[in-house]
């Protein structure tokens, strides 16, 4: 009777897994990974568009930063183009990498805009008590913004390549 329940429960785990689709491309076969079994979350995070994603990120910050009106907000409509731009143009999902270089490249931004919009003995102080703060605050924002961009780049994607 056990064996029939653990059976059963290994049969429904193996449904949801092969349910969910990881960015991987479905028309090319399963690779190997080193243990010799299919290897799942093979595909799962690419350097290569994560360092573009990065650049274009920063590229964004900086652009949206720099219009004089809505400079601070500029720079998040700056990171969520360059997610849009990349979801617009990858046949991939690249949530990971798009969330992350906005995280990375907006925490940055916070922390350095502190250091330069206070005078130096004062930052050092204020980073070294609230620095972490600032930084996840900036990191969160970030990251939520180039998803969102990413998320309507694949939809326009999405809606241009399906059949009508």
């Amino acid at each position: 009777m056990q064996r029939s329940d653990q059976r059963e429960s290994e049969r429904s785990a193996e449904n949801i897994l092969s349910d969910l689709d990881l960015g991987e491309d479905e028309s090319s076969p399963p690779t190997q990974s080193s243990g010799g079994k299919t290897g799942r979350f093979d595909g799962l995070f690419s350097a290569r568009t994560f360092l573009l994603a990065l650049v274009l990120s920063i590229g964004g910050l900086v652009v949206g930063g720099a219009i004089p009106i809505v400079g601070f907000i500029g720079r998040f409509v700056g990171i969520a183009a360059a997610g849009f731009l990349l979801g617009l143009v990858s046949s991939k999902r690249r949530y990971v990498e798009i969330g992350l270089a906005g995280a990375i490249a907006a925490g940055l931004a916070f922390v350095l805009s502190t250091l330069a919009s206070v005078f130096a003995p004062f930052a050092v102080q204020l980073l070294a008590d609230y620095g972490l703060a600032i930084a996840g605050v900036g990191a969160l924002s970030g990251g939520l913004a180039g998803l969102v961009g990413h998320y309507f780049g694949r939809d326009l994607r999405d809606g241009l390549t399906r059949d009508v």
